[in-house]
């Protein structure tokens, strides 16, 4: 999926969304000079020659191991005059093979936009997004030696592209590893403050399900904020999305529990807050839809148990109730604000999904409360009362369709019910 903000976006002073011809157009008529993401070329990609380096797995890779770019082919380099190219001699299929056969670790992302005007001048925009996999590695045979492979971390250096020092490869992986943990560690700041914000109303003993969305690549702090409106949109799109996904629809979903409050969410720190802590009734939902991307969600998973009137055997002291229905409607709920969110927002990059359960109080344990055919409610004898649960993960993409959500939705809400003995389906 193309990025939404790149050079272009923020030299014309264009909102984020898709490219289109007019913006090459105007940028190349303004003279737009070429930087760390932006490279114009005049001619489309060449196979190498003379046992020369792929220029355009070279320049893919720089791009990525730099801060992601844009490579636009039909404009002079030197002049930043618009020539054009010819689309019917574009192969995009090799373009890809290329870059699988000289580039390590594999970019999988590329986007190949083809533009043309009114008059039926086309050009060729390739999107490269900044990787977190860098630094990326060409591979090639150099001229006098055509056996001997040989590999280089290629960067932008401003207008141009650099050869990697030792030293700078050295930082290179150091900042992968790093932007990996500073990632799980905003995972984990956004989880603890949503704990901290409800368990420090929480009167009864529950269990609450707690879950993160976050986009791999953030929106910019200088992208436009969401209005009030969006985010009411959102979570009224996110709310019919997740309906049309099951076909239980005795048991309400969180976003249905915020429907009273989706007309007024409240401002926060670059985020919009929805919640029903403060109305009683102990039907407790909390939400956050983040001007990044980001999607915060917190529902107290044990209200719907209690207020079925449980008909197993009671819990033990101690012990606070998992509604099994419930946390799979807040596995999809989560699946689908993100993504509706993300949508909104011209997110371009893959959504990391975290979700837990936690007591409100430690030491409490967990028990499983499932619903059989008949419709009664029970705790299995075999089932397992853990007192901690491991966080579990995982994917999404904006452009999922209903099935790719599904399956995402399943895999949260299976990882966690298997950490109580139990194997359900969503």
């Amino acid at each position: 999926m193309a990025r939404s903000w790149t050079r272009l976006h923020e030299h014309l002073g264009a909102p984020p969304g898709p490219l289109c011809f007019d913006m090459v157009q105007k940028a190349s008529d303004e003279r737009l000079q070429e930087s760390d993401d932006l490279d114009w070329k005049e001619q489309l990609p060449q196979p190498p020659r003379d046992g020369r380096w792929n220029e355009f797995a070279k320049d893919v890779a720089a791009m990525a191991n730099t801060r992601g770019g844009l490579l636009v082919f039909g404009v002079r380099d030197q002049s930043i005059e618009l020539v054009g190219v010819d689309l019917e001699q574009v192969n995009e299929q090799q373009y890809a093979q290329w870059v699988r056969n000289h580039v390590q670790p594999y970019l999988p992302d590329l986007d190949f936009i083809r533009l043309t005007s009114p008059e039926g001048v086309s050009v060729l925009v390739v999107d490269v997004p900044a990787s977190t996999m860098a630094p990326h590695h060409v591979y090639g045979t150099a001229a006098k030696d055509k056996d001997q492979q040989a590999a280089v971390v290629p960067y932008r250096d401003q207008d141009h592209t650099a050869w990697m020092a030792e030293h700078q490869i050295e930082r290179a992986y150091r900042d992968r590893f790093t932007r990996a943990q500073r990632t799980e560690e905003e995972v984990q700041r956004l989880l603890d403050h949503a704990q901290d914000t409800v368990l420090a109303r929480q009167k009864d003993p529950a269990a609450w399900f707690f879950a993160v969305a976050r986009p791999e690549r953030p929106l910019p702090r200088t992208a436009p904020r969401p209005a009030r409106e969006d985010a009411t949109t959102v979570i009224n799109s996110a709310r019919a999305r997740s309906q049309t996904l099951t076909t239980n629809h005795l048991t309400p979903s969180p976003l249905a529990g915020l429907q009273i409050v989706t007309s007024n969410p409240r401002p926060g720190l670059r985020r919009w807050v929805l919640n029903t802590l403060t109305l009683g009734g102990g039907r407790e939902i909390y939400a956050e839809l983040h001007h990044d991307g980001s999607v915060v969600l917190a529902a107290d998973l044990s209200w719907k148990a209690i207020r079925e009137d449980f008909l197993g055997d009671a819990p033990s002291d101690g012990e606070v109730l998992v509604h099994q229905a419930f946390l799979g409607a807040c596995c999809r709920d989560l699946a689908a604000a993100a993504q509706e969110l993300a949508r909104r927002l011209r997110v371009d990059s893959a959504l990391h999904l975290t979700a837990t359960i936690a007591p409100s109080a430690p030491g409490q344990a967990l028990a499983p409360v499932v619903t059989d055919y008949g419709g009664f409610t029970d705790i299995p004898a075999y089932a397992r009362r853990p007192r901690r649960i491991q966080p579990v993960a995982s994917t999404l993409s904006p452009t999922d369709e209903d099935e790719g959500l599904r399956e995402t939705a399943q895999e949260l809400f299976t990882d966690l019910m298997t950490q109580f003995g139990l194997d359900p389906q969503l």
